[in-house]
């Protein structure tokens, strides 16, 4: 029955072709997917126009507002009409244009279709004087009017999704979508040092860049002066390939991808391929999980690429993918090279015959019995010092426990398989403490451990109060990239929340008076960045709002002691103390375990001796 009318539904149908404005609609959903979306095109008409000033204002997010005005070629009355067809452009004349491209924008698909969606206005002219103006809203084009004003173009979008409200629902909260938007146009200064941009939110001022034409006064100008200082310069080429920019050296890193800048021919483009050369050429110079900073543009001729791949012609695919790769790790690797950071053979060979010598003096070496040189330990804070150093007697550092309050014996279960006759044995692959207690081997994981006890420092279960504080002797200045100070404004109280007193310094930089306890003797400035990174990965890339319960867990992550820090007998004495202490001394924050535990029976049957 169903199958007979879904036949007699075909055979009554008729095939209709699109009205316009509903093709329109139908392209905004891949080309404008948010307001980032239109500052990404917008500015890349402006550029293809050969603009030297580019200003973009955003209101509400761009939800309200997204002005982007430039001093390009502008365009006639005529033409003005005319971009908003579908497949209206003047980058490309047909199919053989293709293969050489050298344009950002060449579809003709972007006007229409945020016109489509919003309450548009292009005001233009190709000279001084008289400005042709059109006004769409919602794809419905008004009559070509007049203004005075100047060479150039200014588009308006208002309202945006006005007319799709289900659109509207799927952005996320301001701080993402801005921070979208600001990365966009972050890229496109940096690719393109001649030209001046300015971008405000609300009246604020996010981006200002010279226009000098220097790029690494661009970059200074949006990832911050301190970090341009560090950048080493890249210039070869390779397989017709010409890498021309900057990478940070292997002491600079990010703990995310946020700024790492690739360019072919001056579009911003992602590429598997490129980012796993890119890994390929820091490998055993960078920690794990670490990234380098990079703005990088690869030079090829156009007909080597495809850039239409996508819609939003962010990916670009190589006709031979192993010489890009090839191209870009060789490269690199000679840059760091020439700038003198990264070992040469004979380097290596003497830095091994040291290591030998040294691995010899240690086998007879016997570390000092003076135990206050553990005050200041990678834990932070003061180390117990136990008078006995094989047991301990922990009736000292336990709590009481009473029968009647159920939680303190779940907890008093809780210490006693941990602290029950405890015997640190040592540290193993400077990652675990290896542990014996009545109950068993107990090797525990330092890293994750110390994230569960700073964690609960730091939302209030160990004690009433949040974290320790440690005021700086000399308050240090923090200096950020444009896109991170926006995101910090607006999450002071929660960087705050986790032992930070910071102020705002003027423009992207903030001085720092106090930090975490648990990072005496550590770099404060770099453990914020790092924290703030994570943000900025969270809010932007994710486009995820970080709640305090979040930060809470990236700051104690960020905080505690890492895999590779060797930790005295003492510190790991306090480690597995304040351990058991804890509301959870078996998971980390984000749900790995931190204790196994091999039983006397587990042992014997491993050995086969029951």
């Amino acid at each position: 029955m169903l199958q007979n009318r879904f036949i007699h539904s075909l055979s009554t149908s008729r095939i209709q072709l699109l009205d316009s404005n509903t093709i329109n609609q139908i392209a905004a959903g891949e080309v404008v997917e948010r307001p980032a979306a239109v500052v990404k095109e917008l500015v890349e008409n402006a550029l293809d126009a050969g603009a030297t000033r580019i200003e973009v204002e955003l209101v509400g997010a761009g939800r309200e507002l997204i002005r982007v005005s430039d001093n390009g070629c502008g365009m006639s009355a005529e033409e003005a009409e005319m971009c908003l067809l579908r497949h209206a452009t003047s980058k490309i004349r047909g199919l053989d244009d293709l293969n050489e491209v050298r344009s950002l924008g060449f579809r003709g698909e972007a006007i229409p279709s945020i016109g489509s969606v919003s309450r548009m206005t292009i005001s233009t002219a190709t000279s001084d004087g008289m400005r042709a103006v059109v006004r769409v809203e919602g794809g419905d084009v008004f009559p070509v009017s007049a203004v005075a004003g100047p060479k150039g173009t200014e588009i308006r979008v208002e309202d945006l999704f006005f007319n799709t409200p289900a659109r509207l629902k799927f952005l996320k909260s301001d701080t993402t979508e801005v921070g979208q938007a600001v990365d966009h146009v972050m890229k496109y200064a940096i690719a393109n040092p001649g030209v001046a941009f300015s971008l405000t939110h609300n009246g604020q001022k996010v981006i200002l860049t010279s226009g000098s034409g220097d790029q690494l006064e661009a970059i200074s100008d949006v990832w911050g002066r301190d970090t341009a200082r560090s950048l080493v310069p890249v210039d070869a080429t390779l397989g017709g390939l010409r890498l021309v920019g900057y990478v940070s050296p292997p002491h600079i890193t990010k703990p995310t991808r946020n700024l790492q800048y690739l360019y072919v021919n001056g579009r911003p483009m992602r590429s598997r391929t490129l980012t796993v050369a890119l890994d390929q050429a820091f490998r055993d110079l960078t920690p794990e999980r670490r990234f380098p900073l990079v703005a990088l543009n690869i030079e090829i001729e156009p007909f080597r690429i495809d850039v239409n791949v996508s819609p939003t012609k962010t990916e670009v695919k190589f006709q031979q993918e192993g010489v890009a790769f090839e191209a870009l790790r060789v490269c690199i690797r000679e840059a760091l090279l020439a700038h003198g950071m990264m070992p040469s053979a004979s380097q290596i060979a003497v830095a091994n015959q040291a290591l030998r010598q040294a691995q010899t003096f240690g086998q007879s070496y016997t570390p000092p019995t003076d135990l206050s040189i553990y005050a200041q330990s990678p834990l932070g804070g003061s180390a117990v010092v136990p008078s006995d150093q094989s047991r301990i007697d922990y009736d000292q550092v336990l709590p009481p426990v009473f029968a009647d309050q159920p939680n303190l014996a779940h907890q008093s279960m809780q210490y006693i398989q941990l602290l029950d006759d405890l015997r640190i044995i040592g540290q193993a692959m400077k990652t675990f403490i290896i542990a014996e207690t009545r109950h068993g081997l107990v090797i525990v994981d330092q890293h994750v451990a110390h994230e569960r006890i700073l964690y609960e420092y730091l939302c209030g279960l160990k004690r009433s109060t949040l974290i320790e504080k440690q005021t700086l002797m000399l308050p240090e200045t923090l200096h950020l990239d444009r896109r991170a100070a926006l995101l910090l404004e607006e999450r002071l109280d929660e960087i705050r929340s986790v032992g930070f007193e910071l102020e705002s310094f003027g423009g992207d930089a903030y001085v720092v008076r106090a930090i975490p306890a648990a990072l005496r003797g550590k770099d404060p400035i770099k453990y914020l960045k790092d924290l703030i990174d994570e943000l900025v990965e969270s809010s932007v890339t994710r486009k995820l709002v970080p709640t305090r319960e979040q930060i809470w867990i990236m700051s104690s992550c960020k905080m505690a002691v890492k895999s590779g820090d060797v930790l005295s007998h003492a510190e790991m004495e306090k480690l597995m103390i304040d351990l058991a202490t804890t509301e959870n001394p078996y998971h980390c924050p984000h749900g790995r375990p931190i204790t196994a535990t091999l039983t006397h029976d587990d042992l014997l049957r491993l050995f086969k001796r029951m």
